[in-house]
């Protein structure tokens, strides 16, 4: 899916997400911790926001990154084309694929990541409860959750409580490749 396409889509969710709750920009920027002047510009399709301020944007209006990206509504069987994974480019040989998602009943995701060696991503913590699943693929994951740090090889897989700061790294001299389930308890903004 083109760049556009993608901006396009979060601007008009985001704003779509923000007025359905009757929230301002700045009751958005304060519950997401992103500047009102990001907001602006995300609303206004003038920016493709990182994965970390658009986790924090969707964790604040109560749904999933994958609806914040998401190009039209989601029918009763969803499938995605290759060309509709929405990619978020990690550096230069590296990315974060967002496989598909969605928000009802439950709040899940489905992550394909790659990291070259010596690459790395951090990520905030998402709201309590936030729970994640990885597998690798390929490669071995140096996972770090709340400052303890995980080796998880080839085929092996992970579960960890993401409501706290973490980070994935590949300190090894292959590519990294492993696939991540998101879930997150179902809730408002303001519980």
């Amino acid at each position: 899916m083109d760049p556009e396409t993608i901006t396009g889509a979060i601007a008009n969710n985001v704003r779509a997400q923000r007025a359905h709750r009757h929230m301002t920009l700045d009751e958005l920027a304060a519950r997401s911790g992103v500047s009102r002047g990001m907001l602006v510009q995300v609303e206004q399709g003038r920016t493709n926001p990182s994965i970390n301020t658009l986790t924090r944007i969707a964790d604040a209006l109560g749904v999933t990154v994958a609806r914040m990206v998401e190009v039209a509504d989601t029918p009763v069987v969803r499938v995605v084309a290759p060309a509709d994974v929405v990619t978020f480019p990690h550096g230069e040989e590296s990315s974060a694929r967002l496989l598909v998602g969605s928000d009802a009943p439950a709040i899940l995701e489905l992550w394909d990541w790659r990291l070259a060696p010596g690459e790395h991503h951090d990520g905030d913590a998402h709201p309590p409860g936030t729970r994640e699943m990885l597998s690798v693929l390929e490669g071995e994951l140096s996972l770090s959750v709340h400052g303890r740090s995980h080796l998880v090889p080839t085929d092996g897989a992970v579960l960890f409580s993401a409501d706290r700061p973490h980070r994935y790294a590949n300190l090894g001299d292959t590519p990294l490749r492993f696939v991540m389930v998101v879930t997150e308890p179902r809730g408002t903004p303001d519980q």
